[in-house]
This record gives structure tokens, C-alpha cells and sequence, in this order.
């Protein structure tokens, strides 16, 4: 398909742009010179400035039947007004005995569950949390440990 007269249909206005030295594209110099033309909206653009000229007169619509009754309406208005509620965990008092390791401070945790004195979702957020000081502490660790190998070095 070499030949001009054998090219498809869609090809034939087709002429290629020579591609630049090193292959990219000088700054404000297009590949495409039949592109869309600089100032034209896009898509997205052309329906950002539609809704901005009639969003209020929608707004008033969905308000309207809001209040007239329409709970779809009503939900979406609240969901513009309103944040979602958040689940929030009840105050528990639970001693946890600080001195223990970690692991039976987990175990704690997971016997209180299981005697009803914490929630699951709690006791989830705590261990989470007893996950995480168990980092901090493994980090501090090694940190410590590099510190004296690195000083017996240079002794």
C-alpha cells in the first residue's frame, strides 16, 4: 500500500508530518496542524459552562421537589448539605498493663473482646495500634544496633 491510489478511504486527505530533529516537538510547534484550533472547547468544557448557566434554575428544581416531597430529591439536597455521618466508637475504660510485651497486651486486648468488655471494632483500633509502636520500637532497635556496629568500625 505504497501506492497513494490504494490507501483506505479515512487515508486519503492524509499527509504525514515529517517528524523534528531528535524527535520532539519544538515548544508552541504541533504534530497535529489540523488539530482541534487553539480557544475551542472540549467536550467537558462545553458541559462545565451549560451547567453553570442553568445549575441554578436545576438547583431550584431539585429543591423544589425536595420539598414537595420527593425523598430522591430530598436525600440528594441533604447529601450536598450535610457531611456523612461518621461511626464513632463508645469511650471504653480497659486497663491494659503497659509493662507487658506487646503480644500479651494484644492478648489482653482479644481476651476483653471475648469477655465482652470491648467491641471488635475497638479492640481492632488498639492492636492496630499495638502494631504500630511494635514498628517504632523495631525501628529505634536497629537504629541502636547499627549505631554500635558502625562504632566498632572505626575503632
Amino acid at each position: 500500500m505504497t501506492d497513494a491510489s490504494q490507501q483506505p478511504e479515512w487515508m486519503k486527505n492524509y499527509i504525514p508530518t515529517p517528524v523534528p530533529p531528535g524527535g520532539r516537538w519544538q515548544k508552541g510547534q504541533s504534530g497535529n496542524p489540523a488539530g482541534r484550533p487553539k480557544g475551542s472547547l472540549s467536550k467537558r468544557d462545553k458541559i462545565v459552562h451549560a451547567l453553570s448557566d442553568d445549575g441554578p434554575a436545576v438547583a431550584r428544581v431539585v429543591v423544589d421537589a425536595a420539598l414537595a416531597g420527593d425523598m430522591q430529591a430530598a436525600g440528594l439536597v441533604l447529601s450536598r448539605l450535610l457531611p456523612p455521618v461518621r461511626a464513632q466508637a463508645e469511650r471504653v475504660q480497659f486497663e491494659l498493663t503497659s509493662d507487658r510485651p506487646l503480644s500479651e497486651q494484644a492478648q489482653e486486648i482479644l481476651q476483653a473482646v471475648a469477655d465482652g468488655k470491648l467491641d471488635a471494632d475497638t479492640a481492632r483500633i488498639l492492636i492496630g495500634c499495638i502494631q504500630s509502636v511494635s514498628g517504632i520500637k523495631a525501628t529505634e532497635e536497629l537504629e541502636q544496633r547499627i549505631i554500635v556496629l558502625e562504632a566498632k568500625e572505626v575503632r
